[in-house]
């Protein structure tokens, strides 16, 4: 006798593996990566590699400790390495990112299950943790092509004047701010790549994008300056389409997307701080759970039985 077994969906095997699916996220980050070694130099690529190695080895080390199966293998840890080390100015010390890894890993991933059961992207969290404890060493930004102890401090195109940077120079990166996003034409090209693997929902950076482009339209503001400043393209096409804290339906994604096109439109307006993003995605992250409780799709046949009387 045959025996048939019973187990929740999803039924279909795929190939498709969280190392592959990390893989191609590492390859869609390093046109940003090596638009930071040429931007900021040696520095950036030294810090880039200090945070990848210490996130891998806090979780490697907190999964020992705990006796669990380590997890290193599917390459998580890397993409939250490269991710967090975007988030950061080339001039940050190399110990601060160390604390931050910390906060990424062991505090925003591990202490709650490992991947999968992280409530936030584990990089916004460290990069949130950074600039809360050293704000004055995370908003020292470099001038790009003045790397090393001669590096010059730059003001990142939303705190200067406006029309201080062309829209060529937004593109091409050629500004201050964080290693991963000033260079706008390496995060779309990276953005390109996900989206033609069909590794991200586009909907979730269209929705984001679109909205604070349009909130700004409305203000009156430079909606393409705007838009091309700060970290707005890279959490949007990296961070906000992580697949553990963003909804899986297509409604829940479009209002995810807006929502954070909105708080980091508001943040920017009228908060203290001229970058929103993280706290934007953030809040949304936290925000998932009840936005996937009203529009999660209704199960087939799982309709309210009404009885019908015969005669």
């Amino acid at each position: 006798m045959s025996m048939l077994k019973v187990s929740s969906s999803p039924n279909q095997v795929s190939g498709v593996t969280t190392r592959r699916i990390m893989l191609t996220v590492i390859a869609a980050l390093c046109p940003s990566l090596i638009a930071a070694a040429v931007l900021f130099g040696y520095r950036a690529v030294i810090l880039t590699g200090v945070t990848v190695f210490s996130c891998v080895a806090f979780e490697f080390l907190f999964r020992k400790l705990l006796h669990r199966e380590n997890t290193v293998g599917d390459l998580s840890a890397v993409v939250t390495g490269l991710l967090l080390a975007f988030n950061l100015p080339s001039t940050l010390p190399y110990w601060m990112a160390v604390i931050g890894a910390f906060a990424a890993i062991v505090v925003t991933k591990e202490f709650f299950g490992g991947i999968g059961q992280n409530f936030a992207n584990p990089a916004i969290v460290g990069r949130i943790v950074l600039m809360l404890s050293f704000t004055t060493a995370m908003t020292n930004f470099a001038e790009p092509f003045s790397a090393g102890a001669d590096a010059v401090a730059s003001a990142t195109p939303l705190a200067a004047e406006e029309g201080t940077y062309s829209l060529t120079e937004l593109f091409l990166g050629l500004h201050g701010g964080t290693m991963g996003e000033v260079c706008s034409a390496a995060i779309l090209l990276g953005g390109i790549i996900l989206a033609a693997t069909g590794t991200i929902a586009v909907s979730i950076p269209i929705s984001y994008i679109g909205s604070y482009f349009l909130l700004s339209l409305v203000a009156g503001q430079d909606a393409v300056y705007m838009t091309l400043s700060g970290g707005l393209l890279l959490g949007a096409v990296f961070m906000a389409t992580d697949y553990v804290t963003s909804p899986v339906t297509l409604k829940g994604r479009i209002i995810f997307g807006i929502g954070c096109g909105v708080l980091t439109f508001v943040i920017r307006t009228f908060g203290a701080m001229s970058e929103g993003v993280s706290f934007a995605i953030l809040i949304m992250n936290l925000l998932v759970p009840l936005i996937e409780r009203y529009t999660r799709t209704k199960p087939f046949g799982s309709g309210t039985v009404r009885e019908v009387r015969a005669g």
